[in-house]
């Protein structure tokens, strides 16, 4: 995948090469999503492939495929994102946020996974962060990553800015810091949790965390995870720095490397498995660093929403019959009364049980996507209850 945007127009051009396996004789088209991306050629070795670009869906025609053969198609194309990927010409800056298919031909739907070779080409000078682990360039404005572990396309992306750095070690855990509005001093205090807080969602997944963690200060975002990477606002940093307890958001980033990345919801519907459980999680952090009483404050202000959603009749279940056109109210049901609902089931079954079936969900599903009733199973398990009832009633419940 090469990429070059353009960020005092606010444009780019892009190539992506593709590898698509069959998976089963007579395979004769590939979808993708394209947002609003001009495609200027789609081919395959050499020879041209008919292509259709409608509603943000490009349909490639292939000679029929048999079981488990590979071809590789290549997918020329330009752009002026309106969103996806984020311009800020001030500051010579560019980030990507949600969607991926904004700014690549890509698959959205978050139980397709695929591994990533990325290069960016960017002005000299700037500093960059990217999914995957860095790779050699003989170029010094063309940055690549590659990404070897398969990863849902919506948490692949980059930051790049004229950016001050900090990089730091905490018990073996690599950690990066970037921002062009702060120090390096000022971002060591911003992120100085981020080595704990990655240990502990380590040990309660079962799954320790392994490489580099990145997090960038970007001109404004309301935050985004990406593999290996969070992306936060240069003003919540500040705010870290005037209030050093206001780390829920670096918590919730980083919990989605576990549950949202590692572990993805099977679709958009049981959205709540990624954002109620990173909500709930970024809690657990709160109450391991400041105890008992902040924990319950979080929980006081989830259960408030919860109420408030009932009062005004717009509660619902939190398995969506779809996940098209969400509000403000079906967001709070999917991170605040997710979260809660963790909070109650953890009530329900103890500290030893509850964990233990983090541990077991986390663990047996990692690289895989996930519904509700997977959770559902591993909590079972480790508690040697039936939950019949209590999903029934807060999951697909209201």
């Amino acid at each position: 995948m090469q990429l070059a945007p353009d960020i005092q127009r606010r444009a780019l051009a892009g190539r992506v090469d593709i590898t698509v396996k069959a998976l089963a004789d007579g395979a004769d088209a590939l979808l993708l999503d394209v947002g609003a991306l001009r495609i200027d050629r789609v081919g395959s070795s050499g020879a041209a492939l008919s292509h259709t670009d409608v509603d943000g869906r490009l349909r490639v025609a292939l000679p029929p495929l048999r079981s488990g053969q590979q071809r590789r198609i290549r997918i020329d194309y330009h752009g002026r994102p309106r969103f996806g990927l984020e311009f800020a010409p001030a500051r010579d800056e560019v980030y990507t946020v949600f969607s991926t298919s904004q700014w690549m031909p890509t698959v959205d739907a978050p139980d397709e996974r695929a591994t990533l070779d990325l290069s960016v080409r960017l002005p000299a000078g700037l500093l960059a962060a990217g999914t995957g682990r860095p790779m050699p360039s003989s170029d010094p404005t063309v940055h690549r990553w590659r990404l070897d572990t398969p990863m849902p396309s919506y948490v692949y992306g980059f930051a790049a800015g004229r950016y001050n750095a900090h990089e730091s070690v905490v018990d073996g855990i690599a950690l990066r810091a970037l921002s062009m509005d702060h120090s390096p001093a000022e971002l060591q205090a911003i992120v100085a949790g981020t080595g704990d807080m990655l240990r502990f969602f380590g040990e309660r997944a079962g799954v320790p965390w392994r490489g580099t963690y990145t997090q960038v200060l970007v001109e404004r975002t309301i935050g985004q995870e990406l593999a290996g990477l969070s992306l936060l606002s240069e003003a919540y940093g500040a705010g870290v720095l005037a209030d050093p307890s206001n780390i829920a958001l670096i918590a919730h980033e980083a919990a989605h490397q576990w549950w949202g990345n590692l572990v993805t919801c099977r679709d958009w519907r049981h959205f709540w498995l990624n954002e109620g459980f990173a909500n709930f999680m970024a809690a657990a952090w709160i109450e391991r660093r400041f105890g008992g009483q902040a924990y319950a404050r979080q929980v006081a202000r989830w259960q408030a929403r919860v109420e408030r959603l009932r009062a005004e009749g717009k509660d619902r279940a939190l398995v969506f019959p779809d996940w098209d056109a969400p509000g403000a109210d079906d967001r709070a049901v999917v991170y605040q009364k997710g979260a809660y609902v963790l909070h109650l089931l953890r009530q329900e079954l103890g500290e030893d049980a509850f964990w233990r079936g983090v541990r077991r969900y986390t663990r047996r599903h990692a690289g895989q996507a996930v519904d509700s009733t997977d959770l559902r199973r591993a909590m079972e398990h480790a508690s040697r209850r039936d939950l019949g009832d209590f999903f029934a009633r807060w999951v697909d419940g209201t």
